[in-house]
């Protein structure tokens, strides 16, 4: 099976991002631990055209920085160059009638807002320590509520680079400092999930930002333990060998390492900021049901739970998070993974737990070269959201990403808006309170 998660975040990529629109000097995010998320959006009146439940939806897109995907369109740019263009994904979303951004500010280790615990970015600068002059993530924070839209801080817990030199990065890195808590796989170099002292470290630099920025959601995509390379093996058996004393085998130790990221990051975010949410957006396949009668009518080539030792279904039932976003990014018949199965699945998972379920939407595929006859229809996205419509569990979609969101090259987002965002609505909220 093609692979279609955010690992071809490179692929597809049509079009750019074209005139942005700046709208004037972001202030700085305000410090502190009250974070009551700002109102999203105008409610749309009873009986709009949205549909049923429209009054409460999360309309999202991911504005993913790894390797300069989406922003900054180039490392290098100037302090006001790259504060134009962020503003002018967050117009765009307004255009689009979203009411959420997901913005990605720990692509490798790395952070876009001024950590004590890891260097900036090298994707603002091009190079990694180096001040970019300016606070993407506070500016990003108060221009986003400031149109009505929530920020969710997208973070990747593990991923140190994306090639296995450590030498490449900045001399006071954490990864350099501390070599034995990396592992070189497949060309890219890892935080070791199963150290103690490495999840420790992670969520304090996560939660760094938490602390600094009122941010509406802490999230994370289907990055854990990295996508299987033929022939090549995760070299933690150090550490299976000290810490994991009791499992009856590699793979359950490398589940719970997982399952721990996860419990302890969820009550950590929840004691810091009450009123921001946390989400995971894994790839869609938890298990087949070849391998496990509870799983989906699907033949995915990686299955989270045995590949990645990701227990996605197991976090839902155990209301660790409060919401899910399954990368389903399969258009609706497709023999192998079919939208169709997949997203009645979800429904089925999140039903009564209180978790909310949004699906993560392929528009980078929608008119891309060499994509399925369905891809090349400006209307599979929108039959996409008829179908999660017939299940009262879907409380929203996002989509990936930001670039296409704006330029929209066969139509396909406007397709979406017409048929289904006649207004702006308010995002769902999980927790009382909030």
């Amino acid at each position: 099976m093609r692979r279609l998660s955010r690992r071809t975040f490179a692929a597809g990529a049509a079009g750019a991002l074209g005139a942005v629109l700046a709208a004037g000097e972001a202030a700085r995010a305000a410090d502190g631990a009250d974070g009551a998320a700002v109102p999203v959006g105008a409610e749309a009146p009873s009986g709009a055209a949205d549909g049923p439940g429209a009054r409460e939806q999360f309309r999202g897109m991911w504005l993913a920085t790894v390797a300069n995907r989406d922003w900054p369109s180039t490392p290098g740019l100037s302090a006001r160059q790259q504060h134009d263009e962020l503003l002018g994904y967050l117009d765009a979303a307004v255009e689009r009638r979203l009411n959420a951004v997901v913005m990605q500010v720990r692509p490798t280790a790395d952070a876009l807002w001024p950590s004590p615990y890891e260097p900036w970015s090298a994707y603002l600068t091009g190079v990694q320590g180096r001040d970019p002059g300016w606070d993407p993530l506070g500016t990003a924070v108060a221009e986003a509520h400031a149109r009505g839209l929530e920020l969710h801080a997208w973070f990747n817990p593990f991923r140190v680079a994306t090639h296995n030199d450590p030498g490449r990065l900045s001399p006071d890195h954490p990864a350099r400092v501390n070599p034995d808590w990396t592992v070189a796989y497949g060309g890219k170099l890892y935080y070791n999930p199963g150290l103690p002292q490495v999840r420790s470290f992670v969520q304090d630099a996560m939660l760094d930002a938490v602390r600094r920025y009122p941010v509406d959601g802490v999230h994370w995509d289907d990055y854990f333990y990295p996508y299987p390379v033929a022939g090549r093996s995760f070299a933690d058996d150090d550490a299976f060998a000290r810490y994991g004393e009791g499992f009856e085998d590699l793979a359950s130790w490398r589940r719970d390492n997982i399952d721990l990221l996860v419990s302890e990051t969820a009550a950590r975010v929840r004691a810091l900021r009450p009123a921001t949410r946390f989400g995971v957006s894994p790839f869609a396949v938890w298990r087949n049901r070849g391998t496990d009668p509870r799983g989906s009518a699907t033949r995915g080539g990686v299955q989270t739970y045995d590949d990645l030792y990701a227990d996605t279904r197991g976090w839902v039932l155990k209301g660790w998070i409060d919401y899910i976003v399954p990368q389903v990014y399969w258009n609706i018949g497709f023999d192998v993974a079919d939208y169709a199965a997949l997203v009645p699945w979800w429904a089925d998972v999140v039903d009564g737990t209180g978790v909310q379920l949004y699906i993560g939407e392929a528009l980078y595929r929608a008119g891309a070269a060499g994509e399925a006859a369905a891809w090349q229809d400006p209307a599979e996205l929108s039959r996409h959201l008829d179908l999660a419509r017939n299940h009262p569990q879907v409380l929203g979609n996002v989509f990936f990403s930001a670039k296409e969101v704006a330029a929209d090259p066969i139509g396909a987002m406007s397709r979406v808006v017409a048929d289904h965002y006649p207004t702006r609505v308010r995002t769902p909220r999980t927790r009382p309170g909030t």
